[in-house]
């Protein structure tokens, strides 16, 4: 397998994981998305509007956890070529692993239903990691594969399709980028029937294994 064809593969399972915490997050933390800041910023304007049952605070923090990460991980990375896996891509990799795995042991020795401080501290430290995630996956560069949305992936599957005209040559990729964050979300609302901890501890294990995985290929021509 080529560098190209691993690096689509980490980003794709790195999509498939975002599509988990974000259904963790929005149906076990009082709907906050954690990776995708684009119904985040909805749902906050929402709740500033004074909708009923929308929150404010958790969306707020959330969004600005992630703006935190996003630069943290920027600040990092910026000695390091685009379109390459380095050693630094490892080191804040594995960073978000490690944070997923401590909130999943937070989250399973107190419950963030019960225990409101845990649910924000939750919310907020994983959109912090899913902005750090984000920006390693910016500077590596695979077209269409952002990991945290598809919107503007189903813009280019449809509008540069053979239907519209276009060559449709990234139909693939594009594909498998929406089904991962579907699929995603679906394994997400699955794991809350055994409880909250569990989607995220499955986030984190995923996570370590693509960075495992990305450092030890990070030489392949």
């Amino acid at each position: 397998m080529s560098k190209a064809q691993l690096q689509l593969t980490f980003m794709l399972v790195l999509t498939f994981s975002t599509g988990i915490v974000d259904a963790v997050g929005y149906l076990g933390y009082d709907k906050v998305f954690t990776g995708n800041m684009t119904g985040n910023v909805v749902i906050l304007g929402m709740g500033l509007a004074g909708a009923p049952g929308i929150p404010v605070l958790r969306p707020a923090l959330a969004f600005a956890g992630f703006l935190v990460g996003a630069v943290i991980a920027g600040r990092i990375l910026k000695p390091t070529p685009k379109g390459e896996w380095s050693g630094r891509t490892t080191g804040v990799m594995g960073a978000v692993a490690i944070g997923c795995l401590a909130l999943a042991g937070l989250v399973l020795l107190e419950d963030p239903t019960q225990n409101h401080l845990v649910g924000t501290i939750t919310t907020s430290v994983l959109a912090l990691v899913m902005g750090m995630q984000a920006a390693a996956a910016r500077k590596i560069g695979v077209a269409d594969v952002t990991t945290v949305v598809v919107t503007s992936t189903i813009v280019g599957l449809a509008s540069e399709s053979r239907l519209a005209g276009g060559s449709g040559d990234k139909w693939p990729r594009r594909v498998l980028a929406i089904l991962g964050i579907l699929i995603g979300a679906l394994v997400g609302a699955l794991t809350l029937q055994v409880n909250l901890w569990l989607g995220v501890l499955l986030t984190a294990v995923i996570i370590g294994a693509v960075t495992v995985a990305g450092h030890l290929t990070r030489h392949r021509a």
